[in-house]
């Protein structure tokens, strides 16, 4: 399976309450700088590279960050628009009109550039929520969502262009109208009642893990209703989006996750594992290098524990038997 990382994971690591982070040696240091960092650091261990438009990516420096990238490509463009103060009360779903307008335009200009790339398009709409009991219009808020989403996936279809939508359930905003998997599939369900196809999920296994939704499980259904899209690898403590090293955390449920990737066949027609990591204080390079050797060790015991007794002991739903087979592929 190739891999792609966000390119964020190479920042300076800002917190609310370290806003120059905690490595603000990186805060003068350009995107095609940032990436040469991590192509150099990190070699043939990622195919590509994924950017946010237009703060990481676009036109103006396209040409130099191509020549940083020495080869690999640009797997996802990712919109930014919970990157710009003008949307703190939403962009697709702001009470202003004009800035639902300009949100619009935004993303449609980052459709375009993504499609001029040969690149999917991640819409994580972190910003297009709320804080407070009463502050918003549910109905009209959710109108305004599914219409925005909708011509978002109208004129991607028509650049040829994939797009991935991701859930979270808080940060930036505390509510976020798209917070589960059933709010996720609810958008896309009626996307598909007007024929727009071309939308499938983008699985951050932290969100999820906050959620407290089952990787594995949702991975299986997803691939059932072909709509597995993407992965954004990562894991954490299960209360906040800390964007920890593959692994580190929530090993059995990555595990297991790598189970369904398998039989779901996840990557046989170039779908990618993609790194989306914020190492707070560990040096980026090596975090993501980590996270990638655990992945590997990872998906090599998970082809090591799938076979025939393991179906067999799933179709009895023998929870013994499933883990000695688990334990005994880990080298118990």
């Amino acid at each position: 399976m190739k891999t792609s990382l966000g390119i964020w994971a190479f920042g300076t690591m800002a917190t609310r309450f370290v806003p120059g982070g905690y490595q603000p040696q990186w805060a003068n240091e350009r995107t095609a700088a940032r990436v040469r960092r991590a192509v150099e650091g990190l070699g043939d261990l990622i195919d590509g590279y994924e950017f946010h438009y237009p703060q990481e990516l676009s036109s103006e420096n396209l040409d130099e960050v191509r020549d940083a990238l020495a080869g690999h490509d640009i797997y996802c463009i990712a919109t930014g628009l919970h990157l710009d103060p003008r949307f703190g009360k939403g962009g697709l779903v702001s009470p202003d009109e004009a800035t639902r307008a300009e949100a619009l335009r935004r993303t449609l200009d980052a459709i375009d550039f993504a499609g001029d790339l040969g690149a999917h398009f991640i819409i994580w709409p972190g910003i297009e929520g709320y804080n407070y009991p009463f502050q918003t219009p549910y109905r009209e808020s959710w109108a305004w969502f599914v219409d925005g989403i909708g011509q978002a996936a109208e004129h991607a279809r028509d650049r040829g262009v994939t797009i991935f939508l991701e859930h979270k359930n808080s940060e930036p905003a505390m509510k976020i109208l798209m917070r589960n998997i059933g709010m996720t599939l609810h958008v896309i369900h009626k996307l598909r009642t007007h024929g727009l196809d071309n939308v499938k999920v983008n699985m951050d296994w932290q969100h999820l893990i906050m959620n407290g939704e089952n990787l594995a499980e949702y991975a299986a259904l997803l691939a059932a209703e072909e709509l597995l899209g993407h992965q954004h690898a990562n894991s954490g403590w299960g209360t906040f989006d800390d964007d920890n090293m593959v692994g580190a955390t929530a090993f059995m449920e990555t595990l297991e996750l790598a189970v369904e990737l398998r039989r779901a066949r996840y990557g046989d027609n170039g779908e990618r594992l993609g790194f989306d990591l914020y190492p707070y204080t560990e040096d980026a390079v090596e975090a993501v290098r980590r996270s990638v050797l655990h992945w590997r060790f990872i998906d090599s015991v998970a082809e090591r524990i799938d076979g025939d007794e393991l179906r067999e002991a799933q179709a009895r739903k023998d929870a013994v038997a499933a883990y000695e087979l688990v334990y005994a592929a880990l080298g118990a």
